[in-house]
């Protein structure tokens, strides 16, 4: 089966899901679930972007529990100096999966527009490729998946927001090379795949993986609302397998092939 192994609900607190609507959005689909709950310490701005492991668990472990289509992770906001507290975290409940992401640079959240300005798109993109990079290699002894490598892309306030292998292909093998040695999969994070260049982004960043010794992608649309579970699947799952990578998916840390 195939699982969306990205998607938030209420425990987020950017996100008002409820979990019965994800389930059967994904039911009715024919995949699995993964909630992948936002975890992001030291967040600038006025939400709270942590949750209690234990709490969570109480919450949904009885869903978890009926069949095998619900698998109940974290998304860690990965940031210098975190990695530590990071580690603490996710030792504190036996998540199925955990995922890493860059939301943050220097303190600011990539969401606002503060970041960009007075800033060169050049500048920015490859602190955020380098940060990302050292922070794989941090973490990726405790995190399965590098979340949206293009999430910085969705919102910069640039006229070209693209984040293309042609201009910063240095910096991204920098991300992929760390992949591959920490053994960390790749996602392949469907949310901009609507966006005139977001698909076409993405494939030369996918083909370099593979050639660098990527094996493995998880599929993933980021979900906040039952609507988007699941979003060009069909499509992300044919330039998977066209890219020789095998999707996979986590159950208690292990990785299963879809």
């Amino acid at each position: 089966m195939i699982f969306d192994s990205h998607m938030h609900t209420e425990v987020s607190a950017d996100s008002s899901m409820k979990a019965a609507d994800a389930l059967k959005r994904a039911s009715e689909l024919g995949i699995g679930a993964v909630f992948t709950e936002h975890e992001d310490m030291n967040f600038p701005g006025e939400k709270d972007f942590t949750f209690s492991p234990q709490d969570y668990w109480a919450k949904y472990e009885a869903l978890r529990g009926e069949g095998e289509h619900l698998r109940l992770g974290v998304e860690l906001g990965m940031q210098e100096g975190l990695a530590k507290k990071n580690q603490a975290f996710v030792e504190e409940a036996p998540f199925d999966q955990v995922i890493g992401s860059i939301h943050t640079i220097e303190g600011h959240d990539l969401y606002y527009a503060d970041i960009y300005k007075d800033r060169a798109k050049d500048d920015l993109y490859r602190l955020y490729l380098e940060t990302m990079a050292r922070c794989v290699r941090s973490q990726g002894a405790f995190i399965d998946i590098l979340a949206h490598i293009d999430y910085i892309a969705r919102y910069a306030a640039y006229s070209d927001t693209e984040l293309t292998y042609a201009a910063y292909g240095d910096y991204i093998d920098e991300v992929l090379r760390a992949l591959v040695e920490t053994d960390t999969v790749l996602e392949l994070n469907t949310r901009r795949f609507d966006a005139p260049q977001g698909k076409a982004s993405l494939v030369p960043i996918f083909t370099r993986y593979r050639e660098l010794g990527g094996k493995e992608v998880t599929l993933g649309s980021d979900a906040h609302d039952a609507a988007a579970i699941g979003f060009a699947f069909t499509e992300a799952h044919e330039l998977a397998a066209g890219l020789g990578l095998a999707v996979v998916t986590f159950l208690a840390r292990k990785k299963e092939y879809c």
